[in-house]
């Protein structure tokens, strides 16, 4: 015995939208429901369910060309850099716009050989961005051939995600960094400031964003490795960015 099951006349309606190639089924349909019929007529599975399965599918694919982007965003960036002496790297460390040269804070010994100043908290935070966009990643945007950004300033790099952040309407939720080095020491004081909390202010400038949305954090290699002797240092970033209005100001412009 066939199966049957009871379908309203309103879906008819909307079988009779499908596509052509989908119209003689439908009249099918239609025509099993009897002249002034009440408002629920049969119709055969076999007959309805491939339809119906075919409406769904070009419904859900319309949803989807149209769908908005979404609320929340998640990117992970991160980076490496070796150091060396400070005359063969021809620059100190750097570490989230802070420079360990004895001007913000303490002087070491070594410094980071990189094509720009080997920022590894800035570049990584750019790929964190970056990535949550789904945009090509910082060595793209900007290539270590390139010689207009021999010794950049990592800070022309966090304009530029920031812009395409905020061009796609997207704003901080939150960053959370991990600089992972054996030296320099990070949870340091020096001059009457903390030197991770100028890290932060840095990074909270750079994105706009208030400071409690942006975190650092330091670990040392337990002298395991490069990064535990002092032969590199590394950074990971976790970024969670958010549907919004954007930050307070806009981006400042920069040339490279």
């Amino acid at each position: 015995v066939a199966s049957y099951t009871r379908v309203r006349v309103r879906r008819l309606r909307a079988l009779r939208a499908t596509p052509y190639a989908h119209q003689q089924k439908a009249a099918a349909a239609a025509a099993l429901v009897p002249a002034g019929g009440n408002a629920l007529r049969c119709m055969h599975v076999a007959q309805i369910a491939p339809i119906v399965r075919t409406r769904t599918a070009l419904l859900a694919s319309a949803a989807l060309d149209t769908s908005a982007e979404p609320l929340h965003r998640i990117g992970h960036g991160y980076d490496i850099h070796r150091m060396t002496s400070r005359e063969e790297a021809g620059q100190p460390v750097v570490i989230s716009g802070v420079k360990f040269d004895g001007s913000h804070a303490p002087d070491f010994e070594l410094g980071l050989v990189a094509h720009s100043d080997g920022d590894v908290v800035y570049h990584s935070v750019v790929d964190a961005i970056l990535g949550a966009l789904t945009m090509p990643d910082i060595g793209q945007l900007f290539p270590d051939n390139d010689p207009r950004l021999k010794g950049a300033d990592s800070e022309v790099f966090m304009h530029e995600a920031y812009a395409r952040m905020l061009g796609r309407g997207y704003r901080i939720g939150n960053v959370d960094v991990t600089v992972i080095c054996q030296k320099p020491r990070l949870n340091v004081e020096y001059s009457g400031n903390q030197v991770k909390s100028l890290m932060m202010a840095n990074l909270a400038r750079l994105l706009r964003c208030d400071a409690s949305r942006v975190n650092v954090k330091a670990r040392t290699h337990e002298k395991v490795d490069a990064v535990g002797e002092c032969r590199a240092l590394e950074c990971h970033v976790v970024c969670v960015i958010e549907r919004g209005a954007g930050a307070d100001r806009q981006p400042e412009a920069v040339e490279v």
